[in-house]
């Protein structure tokens, strides 16, 4: 007997690709805003995650949608192409989707990818000058919807930094799509005219209204830090100082002060390294945040280096440092959201030398975190029209979600807050 959860011939089929199960805390989050978004407006379709770590990805998401399957074919393919140019990747994969005996070990994932009606790059910033192999994924992406008559299209993306002579390439692919949404002026540039300028994706979790609000369990520290030791130009040793010199600065008891890792593993290296200097800190592993969400409140200071964790941060009302690590990646990601309005300041640690003064009166507007969750959910709402979902957030003038009754009379920092937590 079928499985019901085998594909079916006449249900939807929305292919989704993104950089998951890594893993990556932003990333999973991403995917699974978008895996929430389909459970609504299409709990029936067959949807695919095709992904970097398909196994660890189910591990993290199974379940968010009911039919939900994870792979990772278009980036096996991008692996597998006999050439680490650019150029040449995105040949090959495009080929390999309309010719899959080139790609003979992944006939059955090609064959499955060339039957969707929406293939989706989902948000993130893995199509870059850093990664340059994964422009295979764009190639591939039109390829199938090219194959399968459906529609390719991408949201949220970040293109910076791109290499100059790989630019044509990318607007040659970005051309193809139905759709193309990023998520700062520096990729829309990349991307040229057929790009609009939203937001992350992570902001459409806004458009879910108060469904999936969950109290935070226990206080939170004051003063917290996101310090990675992947994606940059600077040593851990020098960030290592940065911290430790700005919490200092700051007056930050080491019992008040909190350690987030949004990779595992890589957001350690650096605790590390000052944590025999900060006696009573607390630290949050990975596995921890996902299971228990992020320990953030509009009290906070933070210190970040990875984006989303600024991002959500914000959200929540918190003054914060943005981390660069990186002059060209990092720089315009955070750039973006202090564009917003996410009140925070910018920090070079390889270049700054003076101390930075203690954040103060951050955090988005809530206007801000109004305004862009609409945005996204015209944009799902476009990608995936919903039969009786709102198109656009269900806020009223005040910032509160409607329907939530007088004890949800909070501001929409905190209800952000709580909602991070129902990943």
């Amino acid at each position: 007997m079928a499985s019901a959860r085998m594909a079916s011939a006449d249900a939807r089929c929305y292919y989704l690709v993104g950089s998951t199960g890594f893993p990556n805390y932003g990333d999973e989050l991403i995917a699974a805003t978008w895996l929430r978004h389909l459970a609504r407006v299409a709990p029936d379709a067959d949807v695919w995650l095709d992904c970097t770590e398909p196994s660890n990805a189910r591990l993290l998401l199974d379940g968010l949608h009911p039919r939900v399957r994870f792979v990772d074919t278009l980036w096996r393919l991008c692996r597998d192409a006999p050439s680490d140019d650019p150029w040449e990747v995105a040949a090959w994969v495009e080929r390999a989707v309309h010719d899959p005996g080139l790609a003979a070990r992944w006939v059955a994932g090609i064959e499955l990818l060339a039957r969707a009606d929406v293939v989706h790059l989902i948000g993130g910033g893995y199509v870059t000058a850093l990664w340059p192999r994964r422009i295979g994924l764009l190639a591939g992406a039109v390829a199938a919807a090219r194959r399968s008559g459906g529609r390719a299209v991408m949201t949220g993306q970040g293109f910076h930094p791109a290499a100059r002579d790989t630019v044509p390439l990318l607007r040659a692919l970005v051309e193809r799509f139905d759709l193309v949404d990023v998520r700062d002026e520096r990729s829309a540039e990349l991307a040229g005219a057929a790009a609009e300028m939203t937001c992350d994706d992570v902001f459409l979790r806004l458009a879910a209204g108060a469904a999936d609000l969950v109290d935070h369990a226990g206080p939170v520290p004051e003063y917290m830090v996101c310090a990675q030791a992947d994606a940059g130009e600077l040593s851990r040793q020098r960030l290592a100082g940065t911290v430790l010199d700005t919490l200092r600065a700051w007056g930050a008891a080491p019992d008040r002060v909190g350690f987030v890792e949004g990779i595992p593993a890589l957001d350690r290296e650096v605790f590390a390294l000052v944590e025999h200097e900060l006696p009573g800190v607390r630290f949050y592993p990975f596995h921890e945040l996902w299971r228990d969400g992020l320990p953030i409140a509009p009290h906070q200071r933070w210190l970040s280096t990875r984006f989303h964790l600024h991002l959500l941060a914000a959200a929540a009302g918190a003054s914060g440092v943005a981390l660069s690590v990186h002059p060209e990646y990092y720089t315009a990601k955070h750039r973006s959201l202090i564009d917003l309005g996410s009140g925070w300041r910018l920090l070079d640690p390889a270049t700054a030398r003076d101390e930075i003064e203690a954040p103060a009166g951050g955090g988005f507007p809530a206007q801000v975190l109004r305004r862009c969750a609409a945005r996204k959910a015209d944009v799902a709402s476009a990608l995936y029209p919903p039969s009786s979902v709102p198109a656009t957030p269900p806020f009223d003038s005040a910032g509160l979600p409607l329907g939530a009754g007088p004890g949800a009379a909070r501001r929409p920092h905190e209800l952000w807050a709580r909602l991070v937590r129902g990943v």
